[in-house]
């Protein structure tokens, strides 16, 4: 069968390209292996998809070229896909930081997008196995074990191998090698950090307890909630700073805002009887100033602690220096970071510059998002791009 489009992937990116391809007419075939379409959208958000950021902006996107993003993000931005979900009738809200989510489900986002598609034409095919993809002269063949489809133009949808349990795979990069196109090596992005012996105790016996935090990772630093885990760090400040940890020490500000070292030697004037442990759960959770006192030599009674013990303690609580020893892996990454090199793709279009027809667009390219939407609006706006030009 030949169509004028093959998309490949009925995820966020995918849907998007496919119904914005055959509402300008275009005869569309969206393939997917799985046997339901927007499976990653049904986890996200918690079940409500937090499906764009109306903080939108470039430099909160990670890539080998960090002005690629802007065009497809200036030509659709968030206030259009907000537009979309208004006309599906879909409540949401704001819950912070400019992060929009449904008001009830995430199967809402997948509805509107499957209406999108049906209303465009776009002929969906679940449940297809790909078994070989070629390129003839004039077009693209995709053989699958439902039979073969032809296309002048195929676009790579099938994002990373983020959540493999949802079946992820690095399905596209493997294409995009077939036909010349370079991949950025692909890691784990917006993941749980894990530690050596030692600290890893210390999160464990802390699980659960989360603390407002700013976590540095290189020149990015983000002040979110932090998580003590059985496994290591997480909590949306560490999810933010390993999309941009590469290795070496993360620092941690346990109290932002506060001078601690002002307020621990304030302490020890008025309240001087005062355990350390005591005074810090002032200003962190009491089982993490429990914990912390003694490793910061404020185990005892304020009174006789000097000031350069103090202002020790400060910088343990102010500007902690730990070092992962990795993450949690693609199994708990919320996206990849790495993919398709941008260097070979049109800003415009997303299309492959030396393979006409074909397109790559979403989590398969080297474009990561910030958390909190981030991802879905580059999923939008990159699916539009070339839902447009194929």
């Amino acid at each position: 069968m030949t169509f004028d489009a093959i998309v490949l992937g009925a995820g966020a990116a995918g849907m998007m390209a496919a119904a914005t391809a055959g509402a300008r007419g275009r005869r569309v075939l969206l393939l997917d292996h799985a046997d339901a379409p927007g499976k990653k959208i049904l986890i996200s958000g918690g079940g409500r998809c937090n499906f764009t950021n109306t903080g939108t902006a470039p430099d909160r996107f990670l890539s080998a070229n960090p002005h690629f993003a802007r065009s497809a993000l200036g030509r659709y931005t968030p206030a259009d896909f907000v537009a979309l979900v208004e006309k599906h009738g879909v409540a949401y809200h704001e819950k912070t930081l400019g992060q929009l989510f449904c008001d009830s489900s995430a199967r809402q986002i997948v509805r509107l997008l499957v209406d999108e598609c049906d209303a465009a034409g776009v002929d969906t095919r679940l449940s297809h196995r790909i078994t070989d993809i070629a390129h003839d002269g004039s077009g693209f063949r995709v053989a699958t074990d439902h039979g073969d489809f032809a296309a002048p133009a195929l676009v790579l949808a099938t994002g990373g191998p983020a959540i493999p349990k949802l079946g992820a795979t690095g399905f596209a990069y493997d294409v995009a090698r077939a036909f010349g196109l370079t991949v950025v090596p692909p890691r784990p992005a917006l993941v749980p950090l894990t530690f050596a012996a030692g600290l890893l105790d210390l999160c464990r016996s802390l699980s659960g307890v989360a603390v407002d935090a700013v976590v540095r990772a290189g020149s990015a630093a983000f002040r979110e909630a932090l998580l003590f885990t059985h496994r290591g760090l997480s909590g949306p400040a560490v999810l933010q700073a390993s999309s941009y940890w590469t290795g070496g020490a993360v620092t941690l500000d346990l109290a932002p805002g506060i001078d601690v070292a002002a307020f621990l030697k304030d302490r020890r004037r008025s309240r001087p009887r005062a355990e350390g442990a005591t005074v810090l759960s002032e200003i962190l959770p009491a089982r993490l100033a429990a914990a912390l006192g003694p490793r910061l030599e404020l185990g005892g009674t304020l009174a006789n602690v000097p000031d350069r013990a103090l202002d020790a303690a400060a910088a343990g609580i102010g500007a902690w220096a730990v070092t992962p020893t990795g993450t949690e892996g693609f199994a708990k990454a919320e996206v990849t970071a790495g993919g398709i090199a941008t260097a070979g793709l049109s800003s415009k279009t997303m299309g492959a510059t030396a393979v006409p027809g074909l397109f790559a667009i979403g989590e398969a390219v080297d474009v990561t998002g910030w958390l909190g939407g981030y991802n879905f609006q580059w999923a939008w706006a990159s699916g539009v791009a070339a839902g447009g030009a194929v």
